[in-house]
């Protein structure tokens, strides 16, 4: 018979864990402690398995029985409920943790333990400060070639054309250590490296002949003093 919240409500625990079934497969398990925990049991694979789906009366009665039916149409369709739960969890864990913001700074830690000097550090740090509140929180397998274009345009909006280029540069830098440590499948900066403006290089003349070499040479030398 299905379980009511009265009776949920009214369950004492005992010397010994008891369990009183939903129907279903779905039945709430009452430890000595008192904790009342909803369980699926369920065949996948040949093989009998139990799903946890939270604790009472945080998880209610009503949503116990949704989570039961959402994992009975997961077996129906040939998924594992407990594969999918445990992948929604690391996929969880991911958008929490594996920030753009945190794998830069493992980069950062890891290029220092290489022998980086403080300077190129330093230098990587503040370019990499420039794309933080854009790419900062988010998780870094989700960011997309048109995610890092805004910072990018945001610096050469102020004519900063060499700093874009180096950011870009920098960004494409920690993306290839995500994808060197499991955290990202690609580098998104590789579609970019067009899309950027190019700093207008002024060059000057060759000296093609001798005197105007020397002409040089006794503008940019210190006189030399005579011997006493």
């Amino acid at each position: 018979m299905p379980l009511t919240d009265t009776q949920l409500r009214a369950i004492k625990p005992f010397q010994s864990t008891k369990k009183y079934s939903d129907g279903g497969g779905l039945f709430v398990q009452v430890t000595p402690q008192g904790s009342k925990l909803w369980r699926l049991a369920y065949r996948y694979g040949g093989k009998q398995k139990l799903l946890a789906l939270g604790t009472y009366p945080a998880v209610s009665l009503v949503e116990a029985r949704a989570r039961r039916d959402t994992a009975k149409r997961l077996l129906a369709s040939g998924f594992d409920p407990s594969a999918h739960a445990k992948a929604e969890k690391i996929a969880t864990r991911a958008a929490t943790e594996d920030t753009f913001q945190t794998i830069a700074d493992e980069y950062l830690k890891k290029i220092q333990r290489e022998g980086k000097a403080d300077a190129t550090l330093t230098k990587k740090r503040w370019l990499l400060g420039l794309a933080a509140s854009d790419l900062g929180k988010r998780p870094i397998a989700d960011i997309t070639a048109a995610d890092i274009l805004v910072p990018l345009r945001r610096v050469e909006g102020i004519g900063n054309y060499e700093t874009a280029r180096r950011l870009r540069a920098t960004i494409g830098q920690v993306f290839r250590y995500a994808i060197a440590v499991s955290k990202a499948s690609n580098d998104p900066t590789f579609g970019l490296r067009g899309a950027l403006v190019t700093p207008k290089v002024t060059s000057r003349a060759a000296l093609t002949d001798w005197k105007s070499f020397a002409g040089m040479l006794r503008v940019t030398l210190p006189p030399r003093s005579n011997p006493d």
